[in-house]
């Protein structure tokens, strides 16, 4: 008789286990699916897997890391936000972030977060969305290896790619940001900027009130603006590259009251002017060097406010800028060095010579052309640049000095060969025409030059012969 109800029992409960099971299965099957659901419940340190799917747009208030794999989708639906973050210490990557709404005044973004200490946003996808990513009292933020895509509207209707606001200490590294308007970082000191890849926007990097950051292999190309730096000191722009940015303005690199800048080793390319300054340094007791970048086929090399002063440029190359330094309306322009330490920079029109082989012209390089003296204080002038009659006032100028304009640049000691550049990472990811040329032109003129020897005399940056 035990054995016939242990038996019963058994069965009974094998028959429970069976019809109990298949709801089970689906609640959990749902669970999965209701990602908010699992948020929700999941305990502040946690991680949640999510395995492919699509999910609905989620909020974040408690320290976890999401992780997605099989490239899950979470799709805001063309309303609000994507994922909105209120907590520290989250992480999230591995997904692609698509579809928020268009609302700029609401500000939505792929990834919003406010007052998220040590965020981390990871290898993620950012498709259809007005801004990116857009940090709020965040700071030690992480944005690395992400791909932030825009909305299709009129370049002043979309929002940023990325946007920091208050994210003292953050990172953001090997990013490629297409078609955003601009990539921001205000109120945000000790910043890590690092290979990342801005095109297509306003401005690639806009800076306002960061102190002590590094913007290091970069390449911001074909946007209005490479990189503008408003309001801050203690900069250093290392091994970047600067090309095609041919807005309005079509600064390379933009400085505006901007103290203790550090530029070394970048590459200003094909933009309309390489390098702006407006009241940069502006303290008195600052200095600011500039050694060591190329300024090729701009169309200014370095365009100066008339007031700007205590810059020293040395070891630079100026390959066939249309203007070399140019000067932005009238004004006394005085107070900036050309040489330092007895080097100066490579100019490719310099037309002098270095008879005892010593790499250095023999005689200064001296930039007063009247016709770019009138541009600078005309500008509608600039449409007959090039043509017969501006060559003609030019030449007559030579001839009569008396017409001759004081020089705006006197480089005392003309490099005759273009200094060696080290090749930077944001060179090589995807170099456009204007940087390849360039290189090659570059190294074209100091093969040329090394081969004829040191007893050649040099009559200009690309032209030789020998004695």
């Amino acid at each position: 008789m035990s054995r016939l109800l242990v038996a019963t029992l058994v069965t009974l409960t094998l028959l429970a286990v069976g019809l109990i099971g298949a709801p089970m299965a689906a609640s959990a099957d749902a669970e999965v699916q209701d990602l908010q659901a699992r948020i929700d419940a999941a305990t502040p340190g946690s991680t949640i897997i999510v395995d492919g799917g699509v999910h609905a747009a989620v909020t974040i208030d408690k320290p976890i890391t999401l992780t997605g794999r099989n490239t899950p989708i979470i799709d805001a639906g063309g309303e609000g936000s994507a994922i909105a973050v209120a907590a520290p210490d989250v992480t999230i990557e591995g997904f692609t972030i698509r579809n928020t709404g268009v609302s700029l005044d609401r500000e939505n973004s792929g990834v919003d977060a406010n007052d998220s200490p040590r965020i981390t946003i990871r290898n993620n996808t950012f498709e259809n969305v007005l801004f990116g990513v857009f940090l709020r009292k965040a700071p030690q933020a992480v944005v690395t290896d992400n791909r932030i895509g825009a909305m299709d509207l009129e370049l002043g209707r979309r929002g940023d790619g990325i946007r920091l606001w208050e994210c003292s200490d953050s990172r953001i590294e090997n990013n490629i940001v297409s078609g955003g308007r601009d990539t921001v970082y205000w109120f945000s000191d000790n910043l890590t900027v690092r290979g990342n890849e801005v095109t297509g926007g306003r401005y690639g990097l806009h800076f306002m009130y960061s102190d002590d950051t590094l913007i290091e292999e970069n390449r911001l190309a074909q946007n209005s603006v490479g990189v503008f730096f408003m309001y801050g000191r203690d900069l250093t722009l290392t091994n970047n590259v600067m090309a095609e940015n041919q807005g309005p303005s079509g600064y390379g690199i933009g400085l505006k009251d901007m103290d203790g800048i550090t530029a070394t080793g970048n590459r200003m390319v094909g933009n309309r002017a390489g390098m702006y300054l407006d009241n940069s340094p502006w303290s008195v007791d600052q200095y600011q060097t500039i050694d060591g970048n190329l300024f090729a086929y701009n169309e200014v090399g370095v365009l100066f406010m008339p007031s700007v002063k205590r810059n020293t440029f040395t070891n630079n190359a100026f390959v066939d800028n249309g203007e070399q330094v140019g000067v932005k309306g009238g004004g006394q322009f005085s107070g900036n060095e050309w040489t330092l330490d007895g080097s100066g920079n490579y100019w490719s029109d310099f037309a002098g010579f270095d008879a005892d082989g010593d790499g250095i012209g023999d005689v200064p390089y001296r930039l007063a052309d009247l016709y770019s003296t009138l541009t600078d204080r005309h500008p509608e002038l600039e449409f007959f640049s090039e043509t017969p009659a501006a060559r003609a006032i030019s030449t007559v100028a030579r001839i009569f000095p008396v017409l001759e304009p004081r020089p705006k640049v006197e480089d005392t000691a003309p490099l005759i060969h273009p200094p060696q550049f080290p090749v930077s990472s944001a060179e090589t990811t995807r170099s456009s025409t204007a940087i390849t040329l360039a290189s090659l032109v570059l190294l074209a003129t100091a093969a040329a030059t090394l081969a004829l020897g040191r007893g050649g005399r040099q009559l200009s940056g690309r032209r030789t012969v020998t004695t």
